[in-house]
């Protein structure tokens, strides 16, 4: 518990660091980078340290482009 407070914490000190300067500079387009960016990361962040299982990306990769990889060495042995 003390872990996602502390996540919580380290969080909202970076954005009231950074996003002001973004916020004087009229920056929108890194703006909604760097909160998504940082949301993104502390969500990930505490999901690590609460030990939920999440997917490996390269699982992702294979699953997209084996039936490609499949198709090319299949036009390949017929050579």
């Amino acid at each position: 518990m003390w872990i996602i407070i502390s996540i919580v914490i380290i969080v909202v000190l970076t954005g009231l660091l950074e996003l002001p300067d973004l916020l004087n500079k009229q920056l929108a387009a890194e703006i909604w980078v760097f909160s998504s960016l940082l949301f993104i990361g502390a969500l990930f962040c505490i999901l690590h340290f609460e030990r939920v299982a999440l997917p490996n990306p390269l699982d992702w990769i294979t699953y997209v482009y084996h039936p490609v990889s499949q198709f090319v060495f299949g036009i390949l042995k017929l050579r």
